[in-house]
């Protein structure tokens, strides 16, 4: 499931996911993200990970045609996790975006925030 967090900069789009993550989610989160990069060029993404499964298979796909889509749109993407494979994850991410990536563990969330609205 995503769920979007509130109380971030404009240029912020803050999602929490937990569960297993399905093609439903991301109709529900991409326009938020697509809204955003029209208003304001390129965003930042802060992504809270709290007791995540994965993805489905449809999920994942539709993960690799987000992060074609948006390339270009995202400057700094901030995770914060509980998991080691969470962190080793982010380091995966980086060739499929030209945002800056950096992991945080849950105890340093507000380390992440600071991070990803740092000059905004």
């Amino acid at each position: 499931m995503i769920q979007m967090l509130e109380g971030l900069h404009d240029k912020v789009i803050g999602l929490k996911l937990s569960g297993r993550l399905h093609d439903e989610d991301y109709d529900r989160f991409v326009p938020h993200v697509d809204q955003a990069v029209e208003h304001h060029g390129r965003i930042r993404m802060l992504v809270h990970f709290e007791d995540f499964h994965g993805w489905s298979a449809h999920a994942l796909w539709d993960d690799m045609v987000f992060a074609a889509a948006h390339v270009q749109d995202i400057e700094r993407i901030a995770m914060v996790g509980e998991k080691t494979w969470e962190e080793w994850m982010a380091k995966v991410c980086k060739p499929f975006t030209r945002a800056t990536i950096r992991y945080f563990d849950h105890a340093e969330a507000e380390q992440a925030r600071a991070w990803i609205e740092e000059g905004l």
